[in-house]
């Protein structure tokens, strides 16, 4: 007979919340497991009162989506939290970003009032991209010809062996744009795929197709995720307790 976890069950799930973060300054190198086990900590020192699995081993239940690569700055991360106890969403936030550390800072949080999860509300981001040494002209060049393609292949090592994938697909809008003379933005729309399309893979499709390679790390910061709108715009993936759009890349900068 299989044996049972002892003691009641878990109550039961009576509200969700969902929040966007930000993950700034060093904390971009956090892992997406780092930023889980930070976001757990800080939920049990927060005390919000977590919903949790059944099982021998309970954890609370925490829905997570379209993380950014580690070493990667955003504005724009997204997680849901199953709820025991109906909270106001500003009290959690407040709380819960006090209980993290400086640069994981927890921005907006909203009652779901809907049903489906996050990732039926998010398929595409929105990065901005500095590229110091390079220079604009040089960047205009080289994503016009990315632009000017159907398709890209770039390799990218995996846990799996070296994989092979068309980066191309993925971009939606490319915008140039130079911050002094030796550094230049790159504003992009990607959609998500798979294998996700990260900003090196584009910046390794603008060396395939033009030689361009930046001699400093580039810096890259996710200002947007939502859902892919037929005007290049990211509807909010808090609505519809938030009606905002992310603005067009092009047309305004964050």
């Amino acid at each position: 007979m299989a044996r049972r976890p002892e003691g009641p069950p878990p109550p039961p799930v009576v509200g969700r919340v969902r929040l966007r973060f930000a993950k700034r300054g060093r904390l971009r190198f956090l892992s997406h497991r780092d930023v889980a086990r930070a976001f757990e900590r800080g939920l049990r020192r927060a005390e919000v009162p977590m919903a949790y699995s059944a099982g021998f081993s309970p954890h609370p239940r925490i829905s997570w989506v379209g993380a950014a690569p580690t070493g990667a700055a955003s504005e724009a991360e997204y997680v849901e939290l199953a709820l025991a106890t109906v909270v106001d969403p500003a009290w959690l936030r407040a709380a819960l970003d006090a209980a993290l550390p400086p640069g994981l800072d927890v921005l907006d949080a909203v009652l779901v009032s809907g049903s489906g999860g996050l990732a039926d509300r998010i398929d595409a981001s929105r990065w901005l991209i500095r590229l110091p040494t390079v220079t604009e002209p040089d960047l205009s060049a080289a994503v016009a010809e990315l632009l000017g393609r159907d398709e890209v292949q770039v390799e990218r090592a995996t846990k799996d062996g070296r994989r092979r994938f068309d980066a191309r697909a993925a971009v939606v809008l490319a915008v140039c744009r130079a911050e002094n003379d030796t550094c230049a933005i790159l504003e992009l729309v990607a959609r998500h795929t798979t294998p996700a399309v990260r900003p090196d893979d584009v910046l390794t499709a603008l060396y395939v197709v033009a030689g361009l390679r930046p001699s400093a790390p580039p810096e890259p910061t996710r200002l947007y995720q939502g859902r892919l709108l037929d005007d290049g715009t990211l509807a909010d993936p808090l609505a519809p307790d938030r009606n905002d759009a992310g603005r067009l890349v092009g047309r305004s900068s964050a």
